[in-house]
């Protein structure tokens, strides 16, 4: 039995509404976005690809957007099944899944749980698999440290957060950059739809979780897309560590782009999503 929904949302199992975007006809993208943002974050990647003959889908995860915001399920296994269940409603067959950052998390975990039925493709964009933070298995890691002060950051003034954090996002204090004031107040807006709750609990899952079993998983083609200056997930530790255990990877390396590359190099983007999808 697939889960209620109404013309743009769709119920997750504890009742958390999940707000979706549908548009275009066609194969399905389904895009999952990274924190602290919403499906608004793929509008460009949306708006070009429904234009060239796709379906795209994306939905705001739990906590997120215009979703609801439960003070429980802010974990990667919730936020797989909560795009289990937009796919199921949905009856989403042969779909490509997109995931940038905590979304790329969200795409590998899906399938670690949910298998490969009804999924053709993947892209991981500045992902943060397999894992971010240092451990045994990642001895080149993160620092937990970074991590803690981004929860001191966010739970001491995430509006002044979110708005600092625009700058690296996107590469803004690089010399020669051309900074976009509204890019950062779309971040800075996106954020703050965000709960707070759902906004710190989700650190430990993009920072802490390891994927490299749900990697193992994803039999399908894959390819992986990372700024070789990405100053939020650096691509020695995430993108160059997972296509060595993807089973069909490829990597796609930018050179000089942020972590927020899919505004920043959206055409670049674009053309590639759209000659991965018809290859």
């Amino acid at each position: 039995m697939t889960a209620p929904r109404t013309i743009n949302t769709v119920t997750a199992r504890d009742g958390t509404l999940l707000h979706f975007t549908d548009w275009g006809h066609g194969q399905p993208v389904v895009f999952s976005h990274g924190w602290p943002l919403s499906a608004d974050a793929w509008e460009d990647q949306m708006l070009f690809l429904a234009d060239h003959g796709y379906r795209v889908i994306a939905h705001d995860r739990r906590g997120h957007g215009r979703s609801s915001q439960p003070w429980h399920g802010n974990d990667m296994d919730t936020y797989a099944d909560d795009l289990a269940t937009l796919l199921d409603t949905l009856d989403v067959t042969g779909a490509i899944l997109v995931g940038h950052s905590t979304g790329g998390g969200e795409v590998a975990r899906y399938i670690g749980r949910h298998g490969t039925n009804r999924v053709s493709k993947a892209v991981l964009v500045g992902a943060v698999t397999p894992q971010m933070v240092v451990s045994p298995a990642n001895p080149d890691g993160v620092p937990l440290s970074v991590f803690d002060g981004i929860r001191a950051g966010v739970q001491a003034d995430r509006a002044q957060f979110f708005y600092d954090l625009s700058t690296p996002f996107y590469n803004f204090n690089r010399d020669g950059a051309k900074v976009s004031e509204g890019m950062r107040l779309s971040f800075l807006r996106q954020g703050l739809q965000c709960s707070l709750k759902s906004a710190y609990a989700c650190i430990k899952q993009f920072s802490e979780t390891d994927f490299t079993e749900d990697l193992k998983k994803m039999s399908i083609p894959t390819l992986v897309v990372h700024g070789d200056d990405d100053q939020i997930v650096p691509i020695a530790t995430t993108a160059r560590r997972a296509v060595e255990i993807l089973p069909q990877g490829r990597l796609s390396v930018y050179e000089g782009a942020s972590h927020g590359l899919p505004a920043t190099h959206k055409d670049k983007l674009n053309a590639e999503l759209l000659a991965f999808l018809r290859g």
